[in-house]
Formats: C-alpha cells, structure tokens, sequence
C-alpha cells in the first residue's frame, strides 16, 4: 500500500515539476502550459466544441473556460458556430499558427533536456506505459 502512495505521490511530483518547466520555457510568449495543452491539441486534432476539449484533456469546464477566454483575448483562437446552432467550435487563427512553430521548439527544447537523462528504450518503454495507463483511466 505505501508503494503505491509512494508512486503516485511521485507521479504528481514529476507533474509540477515539468508544468514548472514548461511554463518557465513559454514565458517570453506570455503563454501557460494549461494555454499550450488547448493550443497542441488544437492544432493536432483540428477544431473541437469546449466539452471535447474538456474531454479530453480532463480539465473542469470553469479552468477551460478561462483558459479559452484568455486565448481569445489574445487573439489565438475563435470560435465558430457549428450546423446545431447550440455548439461552438474553437480553432486556431491565423495568429497562433504563425507563433505555433515558436512555442514548438520552445516546448521541444523543454522535452529534450528533460529527456537526455532518458535512454531511448526507457523513453519508448515510459511512452507504452503511460498511453495504456491513459486508456484503461
């Protein structure tokens, strides 16, 4: 039993420390790593309705909608209504794929130092066990 605590409390541990990290890095574009997670997945997925988003990065609806609102003040994404006029999609503009490149290699840079201590069969093997951790939750 106190393994397990040890490895959550682990777990949670290593979280702070790499939002920590990684807002550290996205400073200079006055962005936040809660912001990065909405803009990331904007772009890898497309555009999505708040619940989705809400979904699937399992944040509140209260965070997310902050979180969208100061997206959109900066000018980063907007949103558009959908065929059903009760649904919003939100998307990236114009402005954020123009700075996405940036925040990228801001974030990579991030993930590379992090990672070096990492070999690369231990960063596969990390990767296999978080995706399946991610799918049974």
């Amino acid at each position: 039993m106190e393994e397990k605590h040890h490895l959550f409390h682990s777990i949670h541990q290593l979280s702070r420390n790499l939002t920590k990290r990684l807002n550290a890095a996205l400073e200079p574009y006055e962005i936040y790593s809660s912001q990065w997670s909405v803009l990331f997945i904007l772009k890898e997925k497309g555009s999505m309705t708040q619940k989705e988003l809400c979904s699937y990065l399992a944040i509140e609806a209260p965070p997310m909608t902050r979180t969208i609102q100061k997206l959109q003040k900066l000018g980063l994404i907007e949103q558009t209504e959908g065929q059903d006029k009760r649904k919003r999609y939100i998307a990236l503009t114009n402005k954020a794929l123009t700075n996405y490149p940036v925040w990228e290699k801001a974030v990579m840079d991030v993930n590379n130092q992090i990672s070096t201590s990492l070999s690369e069969n231990h960063q596969k093997e990390l990767q296999m066990i978080v995706s399946e951790w991610l799918r049974k939750l």
